[in-house]
C-alpha cells in the first residue's frame, strides 16, 4: 500500500527508480556467466586391442607401438595414452577442444585398418569407443502408464516424444 501511495505522491522518483532497476538488470545479465554446456573435458577416443596369450611387454612390442606410432598423425590430435595388460592393449586418444570428432573417429578407424597390417596373425578389430559431451547422455527419462501397455508407450515415446528432443540443440 505505501508503495502505491509513493507513485502518486511523487511519480517521477518512482519511473527513476524502475528505469535503473531495469538498466541494472540488463547489465546483471549481460556480465553474467553463462555454463548451460559446462567443458567435461577433452574429447576422447578409446582403443581397446584384446590378443590372448601376450604379456604386456609383448602386448607393448607386437601391438601398442604399431598404433601409437600410427595415431600421431590423426588431425585433431593432443596426446596418446597407452596402457599394456596381459591379453589387451587399451589406447586413449586425446584430443583438441573443437576438434571434429566424427571425422576423427574415420581417421581413426582408417589408422587402426594400416597398423594392424604390421600385427601379429589372428589379430582381431579392436574395439573403438568415441567418448565426448555429444556422446553422453544428459538426461533420462521414464515413462510409466497405468492404462497403456509398455508396447503403446514404446510407441509414443518414439515416434513422438523422441523426435521432439532431437531438434534441440
Amino acid at each position: 500500500m505505501r508503495f502505491v501511495i509513493l507513485a502518486l505522491r511523487r511519480p517521477l522518483t518512482v519511473v527513476i527508480a524502475l528505469i535503473a532497476v531495469a538498466l541494472g538488470s540488463v547489465l546483471a545479465l549481460q556480465r553474467m556467466p553463462v555454463d548451460i554446456f559446462p567443458q567435461v573435458g577433452d574429447p576422447v577416443i578409446y582403443v581397446s586391442q584384446p590378443y590372448g596369450g601376450m604379456d604386456p611387454q609383448q602386448m607393448e612390442g607386437y601391438l601398442t607401438y604399431y598404433y601409437e606410432y600410427h595415431f600421431l598423425y590423426i588431425t585433431g590430435i593432443d596426446h596418446v595414452e597407452s596402457r599394456s595388460i596381459p591379453g589387451q592393449a587399451l589406447l586413449k586418444l586425446v584430443f583438441h577442444q573443437g576438434t571434429d570428432m566424427a571425422a576423427a573417429m574415420g581417421e581413426t578407424m582408417g589408422y587402426v585398418t594400416r597398423a594392424r597390417a604390421f600385427m601379429p596373425a589372428g589379430t582381431v578389430p579392436p574395439f573403438i569407443t568415441r567418448f565426448d559431451t555429444g556422446s553422453v547422455a544428459v538426461a533420462q527419462l521414464i515413462f510409466s502408464s497405468p492404462s497403456r501397455t509398455q508396447g503403446d508407450l514404446q510407441d509414443i515415446v518414439l515416434n513422438r516424444v523422441r523426435p521432439l528432443f532431437a531438434t534441440l540443440e
